[in-house]
């Protein structure tokens, strides 16, 4: 006879199968023991630079139960952003994929809040929360310890079945469910991220000083760019794709099937002129509901201008 868990724990993972999620693993809510001392490490290194927030909220970063009270349930989600389309010129400063479309964080809290809906439909009282990057939950230990991949040595969750080009989301819940297992770590000997980082970033595998790596130099770092990564950004303005493109198990990623994800056709068309010249009327235009405005306009004419002055 199948029992209550494992009827909702079913139809937790078709639902969201069928709202698009690529996978769907669940865990069980307690707090993150191997966790604690690498992420203390990490941030008595400064690794986090002026990421302030990583260290706020120690407690909660750890512990489901302390963010979410009577929480018994992690369920992960990961979500396809990878897309075979380019930038047309290739002197074109170049931005990440993932905000190539419409910002993930709407797209993809909307999908949350339905299958939060729909869990409440069709089970009763759950009381939870739902999460996409904004809130202090370590979403790549939760996915590796629901199966959904493991931490590559460039730090990024990889699939076997579908690479690393995908968002991670959660819903902390206080309802009791089947909890998947752990995955193997299959990176092996390869070291093509540490070897590609363009300013060495992955100190070592399975380490990454944050303060170097690109995406936190054109987004989270507010100040100046420091005049020694002169030379070193490989022409990124926002983002950067480098460690997950060489990752060989990316060449089992496949195009995103998501709507809001395809990517504006004046964005991919734009001469690295046109992002030179930009005004800020062009940027709010072009990028009105895109990741790309964290960074702001200044934001954006500064990391332009110090990857092509």
């Amino acid at each position: 006879m199948t029992s209550q868990k494992t009827k909702y724990t079913k139809l937790i993972k078709t639902q969201a199968k069928a709202l698009g999620f690529h996978s769907c693993g669940i865990s069980k809510a307690e707090f993150l023991e191997n966790e604690a001392p690498k992420l203390e490490q990490w941030l008595n290194q400064n690794h986090h630079g002026e990421m302030n927030y990583m260290s706020n909220h120690f407690d909660k970063r750890l512990n489901p139960k302390i963010l979410v009270p009577g929480s018994k349930s992690v369920i992960s989600l990961l979500l396809n952003y990878h897309t075979d389309q380019i930038q047309i010129d290739p002197q074109a400063p170049k931005i990440s994929k993932y905000a190539f479309g419409k910002d993930y964080h709407f797209v993809i809290k909307e999908k949350l809040k339905i299958l939060m809906s729909y869990i409440q439909k069709e089970i009763g009282q759950v009381g939870g929360r739902v999460f996409v990057d904004s809130a202090p939950v370590m979403d790549k230990a939760w996915a590796k310890k629901s199966g959904l991949g493991w931490i590559g040595k460039n730090t990024n969750l990889i699939s076997k079945k579908a690479g690393s080009f995908f968002f991670i989301a959660e819903l902390i819940i206080d309802l009791e469910l089947e909890y998947d297992n752990p995955t193997t770590d299959h990176c092996g000997s390869c070291t093509a991220c540490i070897d590609a980082c363009p300013t060495e970033a992955l100190i070592e595998p399975y380490q990454i000083d944050g303060s170097k790596c690109i995406s936190y130099l054109t987004i989270e770092l507010k100040d100046r760019i420091p005049s020694e990564f002169k030379g070193k950004m490989d022409n990124w303005a926002f983002g950067c794709d480098v460690c997950q493109t060489v990752c060989p198990w990316n060449r089992f990623a496949t195009p995103n099937e998501e709507d809001a994800f395809k990517p504006n056709d004046e964005l991919l068309k734009m001469t690295k002129r046109e992002w030179e010249e930009m005004t800020e009327d062009i940027f709010e235009s072009i990028f009105e509901n895109s990741s790309v405005k964290r960074t702001k306009y200044l934001g954006m004419k500064r990391n332009i201008k110090f990857i092509t002055k």
